[in-house]
């Protein structure tokens, strides 16, 4: 917890409150359903929470803003960005019901009021959102293709409405057809734990 706290130092008293009952909540999901790898729900904060928020270090998301969690498991990185930005809404979604409910559980039980949750696959939903975050989901050509109709038109904030996703490794291959429309950030340039020395954010504007 004290990582979120050292990398966010400006959170309030609430987002605090609703960062650190994230641990107890997570780890008696995963008692019941396994959301984390056994081995690594130890290192929540660190992995799960701090990695989704590098979102954060690349845009603040302005009020109103409207966000779809493709593929978010039980909650990231969704959960820990909805904490950040009560003034956006999330739409977290899912093809597997256990997890969609593992993270519907956790936002209602730290109060999370611009979340929503559904069991989906991204071929069926038929909303518009400013952008698309996934956390290693998918190859981003596979995203585009799926999810490309979802971008909205509307723009409102300071990065192109579009994709954003968490990835790691060597990507050059990934994004060789799409190196014009795509921004990259390291992780590390952030955060300086090992973890995130092959972490980045990428960025895919999309224009409809």
């Amino acid at each position: 917890m004290e990582l979120i706290r050292q990398y966010f130092p400006t959170l309030t008293a609430s987002q605090v409150e609703q960062y650190r009952q994230l641990e107890a909540l997570y780890n008696d999901w995963n008692s019941k359903i396994n959301v984390i790898s056994r081995k690594d729900i130890q290192n929540l904060y660190e992995h799960h929470v701090l990695h989704s928020l590098g979102i954060a270090k690349v845009i603040e998301f302005t009020p109103g803003t409207q966000v779809m969690d493709l593929g978010t498991g039980g909650g990231f990185p969704g959960i820990p960005l909805a904490i950040l930005f009560p003034d956006t809404e999330f739409h977290l979604v899912d093809s597997i019901g256990k997890k969609v409910r593992v993270a519907q559980e956790v936002a209602q039980a730290i109060g999370l009021k611009n979340i929503r949750t559904s069991h989906s696959r991204a071929e069926d939903i038929k909303d518009t959102y400013d952008f698309v975050v996934t956390r290693a989901v998918m190859p981003l050509v596979d995203l585009m293709k799926c999810a490309r109709k979802n971008i909205s038109k509307s723009q409102q904030n300071a990065l192109s409405n579009g994709f954003i996703a968490l990835k790691g490794g060597e990507l050059d291959s990934e994004m060789a057809s799409m190196r014009n429309i795509c921004t990259v950030w390291n992780l590390s340039d952030w955060f300086t734990e090992e973890y995130f020395e092959t972490k980045k954010v990428v960025h895919v504007s999309i224009k409809n």
